[in-house]
């Protein structure tokens, strides 16, 4: 078995990196624009006077950047060639982001909201495998901005266990219109803000904990009965995570997406490529704070002896770099397998591998900027270093992004034979 690097896929790193100091290491360097990477980041991205939102200048910055990778060719990587992308591969996309992430903080990719040059488009992928042609449509506005399509599964009261949702959708007409109408209240809806729709999932019919009967509409986000009630202060702000209310929310029948009651296969196609390019992502920030605690005890001598002589600084840093050496195996290859299968046969006979790769991935990034923080001592505990942010966002990823529970249940259900093949 060969695990080197394909050398175009070599090349294509080399390409993004030329890119990157040409065009937007500039950008990130002008007007003061490096406020929003450095020790000010927080309050320089974060407008506290309205709701604790995203500043204008802050997603503005992040569009610019955008569009200079569109011009470029490398926004629509993973995207497919006639939306025009260049049909990435999961296996691509996982070395792209880990490759990225390794780099530290700045304004080629920003993992606090998944802003990268080489997108990640969840969202397009469900519009082009269950939309319909005038929903397949909105793919190039979603990529340039014109539209934005949140994602609308969580509810307050069921978190990650969607099969229980609350919210409901029941067969109406008004004004001679057939439609739908809606009503119930979703979570950590990101984005709502500048939304222009939300991927919003009702149950239609069965019972609570059934997976079929839960229907997928994209609703207008200025629909009437549409509110954001309040936005969810975080862990690491800005925030852009509202809870909000469906009331007697009426769409017509052309907001469907997708089929009646398989709704939960455009949450699975959205969460198995998310997680095992977030799970990249988390292990290529682990690999930075490793590197740069290796870096940093190699170069302070107090008390006149480098700190890279002492066993306690260097046995818990080998122990991380040995776990990130496995994890990153165990990502490439399930990365390489999750493209020679369809969304159902990922999630009938591989999604136990995705959640181990983002659950592990989460906890080492986790690990490895804590012991940055311990090894950098003072500097560690000032937010002049990036591993006090680079912690909190992935702490966030245990606790919120299908919680590091959630994934370890998927892995215990496969372990214990009653998840997997032959169980759906």
């Amino acid at each position: 078995m060969d695990f080197s690097l394909p050398a175009d896929l070599v090349a294509y790193l080399g390409e993004l990196d030329r890119f990157i100091e040409r065009e937007i290491k500039p950008l990130e360097q002008a007007d003061d624009n490096i406020r929003f990477f450095d020790h000010r980041r927080e309050w320089a991205r974060t407008d506290f006077d309205n709701g604790g939102l995203p500043r204008h200048e802050w997603e503005a910055l992040l569009r610019k950047a955008k569009d200079l990778a569109d011009a470029a060719g490398h926004l629509r990587f993973p995207v497919p060639k006639q939306y025009g992308g260049k049909d990435g591969s999961n296996l691509w996309m996982a070395v792209i982001r880990e490759h990225f992430a390794a780099k530290g903080l700045g304004l080629h990719n920003d993992l606090q909201n998944e802003h990268s040059i080489v997108g990640n488009f969840p969202v397009v992928t469900m519009l082009d495998r269950y939309g319909r042609d005038d929903q397949k449509a909105m793919i190039d506005g979603s990529i340039k901005g014109k539209y934005r399509i949140t994602f609308g599964l969580t509810e307050p009261h069921h978190g990650s266990d969607a099969t229980h949702m609350e919210t409901r959708a029941v067969p109406a007409t008004r004004d001679n219109v057939k439609g739908w109408i809606i009503n119930g209240e979703k979570m950590w809806t990101t984005g709502m803000h500048v939304a222009t729709h939300c991927a919003l999932f009702a149950r239609t019919s069965g019972n609570d904990g059934d997976a079929r009967g839960i229907t997928c509409f994209l609703v207008p986000a200025k629909s009437h009965g549409v509110k954001v009630e309040e936005y969810m202060w975080t862990f690491n702000m800005p925030t852009d995570h509202p809870r909000v209310s469906f009331t007697d929310v009426f769409v017509p029948e052309d907001a469907l997406f997708g089929e009646v009651g398989r709704g939960l296969s455009l949450a699975q196609c959205f969460v198995h490529q998310n997680r095992i390019r977030q799970a990249a992502s988390s292990l290529g920030a682990a690999v930075y704070c490793i590197n740069e605690s290796v870096k940093y005890a190699r170069e302070r001598k107090p008390f006149g002896r480098a700190l890279a002589e002492n066993q306690a600084i260097q046995f818990p840093l080998v122990e991380l770099a040995t776990q990130a050496e496995m994890l990153r195996l165990l990502i490439r290859k399930t990365a390489w397998e999750m493209d020679k299968l369809t969304e159902e046969q990922i999630e009938r006979t591989l999604s136990d591998r995705v959640s181990m790769c983002n659950y592990w991935a989460n906890r080492l990034c986790c690990e490895s900027a804590d012991r940055a923080m311990q090894v950098h001592g003072g500097m560690g505990y000032s937010r002049h270093k990036p591993f006090e942010h680079i912690y909190r966002h992935h702490r966030r990823y245990r606790i919120t992004e299908g919680s590091e529970e959630i994934q370890m249940r998927k892995v215990a259900g496969f372990l214990f034979g009653y998840m997997g093949p032959g169980k759906h």
